[in-house]
C-alpha cells in the first residue's frame, strides 16, 4: 500500500491547473512519464496512446488557432502541451506487443472491423492518458487537461498522414497556485455507484 502523501499527489490535493509558473519542464521529465505509462494495462497490451509534446514557439503558434478562446492563454504559456492521440491502426503493432497471439490483429482488421478498432483504440488511449496524468503528478508535474480544440485542425496538423486522431490536451508544469478555481464538489459513493 501506498502512503497516504502519495495519495494526496495523486489525487486528494492534485488540481487542474490554469496558470503556470515560470518553471521548465524538460525532455528527461516528459520520456520519464513515458516510462512509466507505458507499464499500465491495456487490452491486449494494444498500447494506441501517442503523444506530440508541443513545447517549441513554433509548436505553440500552430496550436493556437486552434484552441478555444478560453485555453488559449494557459496553453501559451503552459511549459508544455502534450496533445494525446489514438492510433486507430493499433492493432499492426500487435505482432510484437502481443507475441504469443500473432494473430491477433485480424481481430481488427477490415472494413466490418473497423468500429470494433476505433472503440478499442479509444477506450484504450483513454486509460493510457489518464496514467499519464498520474504519472506527471509522481514525478512532480502538474496538469491541466483540456478539451476544447478543433480536433479536425488538430489531427490535420499535429498527425497529418497518419492514423492517429486527437483525444484531449494536457498542459503540463508547475501549476501556479494563485490561478486555480476553488475546489469543486464530486459525487458521493451513493450517487455514483451501486452494487449488483
Amino acid at each position: 500500500m501506498i502512503p497516504d502523501s502519495a495519495l494526496d499527489t495523486l489525487f486528494r490535493q492534485a488540481r487542474s491547473h490554469n496558470g503556470w509558473l515560470p518553471r521548465p519542464v524538460s525532455e528527461a521529465q516528459l520520456r520519464q512519464i513515458h516510462d512509466l505509462v507505458k507499464w499500465g494495462p491495456t487490452s491486449a497490451n494494444c498500447s494506441p496512446m501517442r503523444v506530440v509534446f508541443v513545447r517549441t514557439d513554433e509548436g505553440r503558434e500552430r496550436l493556437r488557432p486552434l484552441l478555444s478562446p478560453g485555453n488559449v492563454e494557459k496553453t501559451m504559456t503552459a511549459p508544455v502541451t502534450a496533445i494525446l492521440g489514438f492510433d486507430t491502426a493499433f492493432y499492426r503493432e500487435l505482432p510484437r506487443l502481443f507475441p504469443h497471439r500473432p494473430s491477433m490483429q485480424d481481430d481488427f482488421t477490415g472494413p466490418e472491423k473497423e468500429a470494433h478498432a476505433l472503440r478499442t483504440a479509444f477506450r484504450n488511449a483513454s486509460l493510457q492518458a489518464a496514467y499519464f496524468m498520474l504519472a506527471a503528478r509522481a514525478i512532480g508535474l502538474d496538469c491541466g487537461p483540456m478539451s476544447g480544440f478543433d480536433a479536425d485542425g488538430m489531427d490535420q496538423t499535429f498527425w497529418h498522414g497518419t492514423s492517429v486522431r486527437t483525444n484531449f490536451l494536457c498542459n503540463l508544469g508547475h501549476g501556479d497556485p494563485a490561478k486555480l478555481f476553488d475546489r469543486h464538489p464530486r459525487l458521493a459513493f451513493e450517487e455514483a455507484c451501486r452494487f449488483a
